[in-house]
């Protein structure tokens, strides 16, 4: 097997964390000694052993002499675990095979030049667009403190969220519901707008066994949101994150009592400030979120600049109807050399359905 060969493996165990490690990294090790592997091992969730000393428990034999594939550069300061680069160096690895650099001030580089200082053999860049890519969220969020965020809506293939009457389920079938949820699982936080709760109650929770719940995130001007409602009386289970604009005392008051926790944010032209929602979001260690929402939030998601990723779920059918709604309102732009441009573009089949997922590439307006 050749170096490339063994960062796969590395690669295919850092995704077993994928969902219980934010904000963290998905990283995956792999140890190997006279061409055989003696030792492998992930990180498994937020503050648990990194897992560089999840392979070095893990060995079979001595680890003296041996190779460490990781797919991220191991970190060489104190967190909730001790530096791994002390425990390389401790169990005597000769030789250190790394897929991405990490781009956290607290390390960047400083990991791979302790061990070369120490007569470790460092190798970088092995299957590096790989491991970039399983860490899109954990760089994007080590370097701006923002979530990083994934707009997601489904249409029909003529760009319609629902039919003339507003009724919207299910327009996509059981494989591409069953991804929504996977990502559910994968992001930190769901975020949806108060018209989507008003028009369909949703829980916005993730349905898969063994899965884990998103924070969810309602962006609710006026606290409008039903203390019937299926999300203010499951908020005691599913955290709950309501945020608003000088919101009235007493209804802020009754929406606390039911678990839920109530955010005074700026307004932007009448709504909150997304902007202001993300700073708070990543204050909170919230490193990313699946954006959900109607037309409305969609648009000032875009305008304001806070979106990095776009998934259209597109079903092979038609609804028509001028007034039908569509996944993007708000007032658009005049020209189409305004229109936000999409990058990287993947498709993928999921039953009789297709995703389409580009990254946005710049903003509509401003630096956020």
């Amino acid at each position: 097997m050749e170096d490339q060969d063994y960062m796969r493996l590395a690669l295919e165990l850092a995704k077993r964390g994928c969902g219980w490690t934010n904000p963290n990294p998905m990283v995956g090790a792999v140890l190997v000694k006279h061409g055989r592997i003696i030792g492998q091992g992930y990180h498994t969730r937020y503050g648990e052993l990194h897992a560089e000393r999840e392979a070095l428990k893990a060995c079979t034999e001595s680890p003296e002499g041996a190779t460490m594939y990781v797919t991220l550069e191991p970190c060489c300061h104190h967190g909730k675990q001790p530096p791994c680069t002390d425990a390389i160096l401790e169990a005597g690895i000769a030789r250190v095979v790394v897929g991405s650099e990490d781009p956290n001030p607290l390390v960047a580089g400083k990991g791979l030049e302790r061990l070369r200082v120490q007569g470790v053999e460092v190798a970088t860049g092995v299957l590096r667009d790989a491991c970039d890519a399983l860490n899109q969220v954990f760089f994007h969020f080590i370097q701006t403190r923002r979530p990083y965020v994934v707009m997601k809506y489904a249409m029909t293939m003529d760009g319609k969220i629902a039919t003339r009457t507003g009724a919207s389920q299910w327009i996509t079938g059981e494989a591409a519901r069953r991804r929504v949820h996977q990502d559910r699982h994968r992001y930190a936080a769901v975020l949806a707008g108060i018209g989507t709760v008003l028009a369909d109650d949703p829980l916005l929770t993730c349905r898969l066994e063994g899965g884990k719940n998103p924070i969810r995130v309602l962006c609710d001007t006026h606290l409008r949101i039903p203390l019937h409602s299926q999300i203010v009386r499951t908020a005691r289970e599913v955290p709950t994150i309501l945020a608003a604009v000088s919101p009235e005392p007493g209804r802020k008051a009754a929406l606390e009592d039911a678990g839920c926790r109530v955010w005074t944010l700026p307004e932007r032209e009448g709504r909150v400030d997304l902007r202001a929602l993300m700073e708070r979001l990543g204050e909170e260690n919230i490193d990313s979120l699946l954006l959900e929402g109607g037309g409305a939030l969609n648009w000032a998601a875009l305008e304001q600049g806070i979106v990095q990723k776009i998934q259209a779920y597109i079903a092979p059918k038609i609804f028509g109807g001028a007034a039908a709604k569509t996944p993007v309102a708000g007032i658009g732009v005049e020209l189409p050399s305004q229109a936000v441009r999409l990058k990287n573009t993947v498709v993928v089949q999921l039953g009789k359905d297709f995703l389409l997922e580009s990254e946005v590439d710049g903003n509509v307006y401003g630096d956020c």
